[in-house]
Order: C-alpha cells, then structure tokens, then sequence
C-alpha cells in the first residue's frame, strides 16, 4: 500500500502517540471503525450496539429536558445515560444504546434538531450486549415467574 509522504508521516506519528508496535496495527483499527460504519449504513435493520455522546450548552432554554424527551421516544433503544457538567455551562452527555441501524440513526438526527447540542457521536459495534433474561427460564410452564427452591 501506498501513500502520499505528509499522510504517512502522519500516521507514524499517531502510531508513535498511540505507543502501537506497527503501522498495521492502527490501519486494522482504522479500517474496522470505517468497515462497521459502513456496514450500519449498507444494512439498516442490523442490530448495533454503541454509544451516542452529546456535548450541550444548558442555558439554551430547556435543553436537558427536550433530550429527555426525545429519548423517551427511543426507550427500546436507550439502554442508560450518564452526564457529567462541564465548563461554561457545557453538559456532556454519553448513551449507551442498541437497536436497529436505522433506529440509531435516528435518534441521532432526532437528538441533533435540539437547540443547544454542539456536538454528537454515534460509536457502533456488531457485537451486541447479551440478553439479561431467558424468557423460557425466567417463566414457568404456565407463564408464571419461575420460583426459586432455596
């Protein structure tokens, strides 16, 4: 592979930032990242796992609020959220989210259209988070919650 000298030089520099052993080593993860991404887009109704990451300015009227709302409207996709304050009446806020590509997306445009957000980030991954119940086992052969025996 070839290329031009001020993008390799480049990259050996943020091999060398990355304490990486080999310019293979951050082509495989660069190449990975653009291969997921555009999997999402080639297949929207994959199942994706990942995160959305929001940087706000909350004096813009009642952003915090209108974000809340939007995510109520993806609650099958919104696994958890976590914010933290920032400077200057900055929030940053991270989603941990799954669902179909074309959901995700989605929600991004829907959270992108509230006044205030500076900055967004959707970071996907095939590899999905394992289901938390088994429907058979967490019900018994009537359909009720499965007992126990101490």
């Amino acid at each position: 592979m070839s290329l031009p000298a001020e993008l390799s030089r480049q990259l050996d520099a943020m091999v060398e930032e990355r304490d990486l052993s080999s310019r293979s080593q951050l082509i495989a993860e660069l190449i990975r990242n653009e291969l997921a991404e555009h999997g999402a887009a080639e297949r929207p109704e994959d199942m994706l796992a990942g995160t959305i990451t929001l940087v706000y300015r909350a004096d813009m009227g009642r952003v915090r609020h209108q974000l809340a709302q939007t995510q109520t409207e993806y609650l099958k996709e919104v696994i958890s959220s976590q914010h933290v304050f920032l400077e200057d009446d900055q929030s940053l806020e991270v989603l941990l989210v799954q669902g179909p590509a074309r959901r995700l997306r989605a929600l991004c445009d829907a959270l992108r259209k509230v006044r205030g957000v500076q900055q967004l980030r959707l970071f996907t991954t095939t590899a999905l988070l394992p289901p938390l119940y088994d429907q058979d086992a967490a019900q018994g052969s009537h359909g009720q919650p499965h007992e126990e025996a101490a």
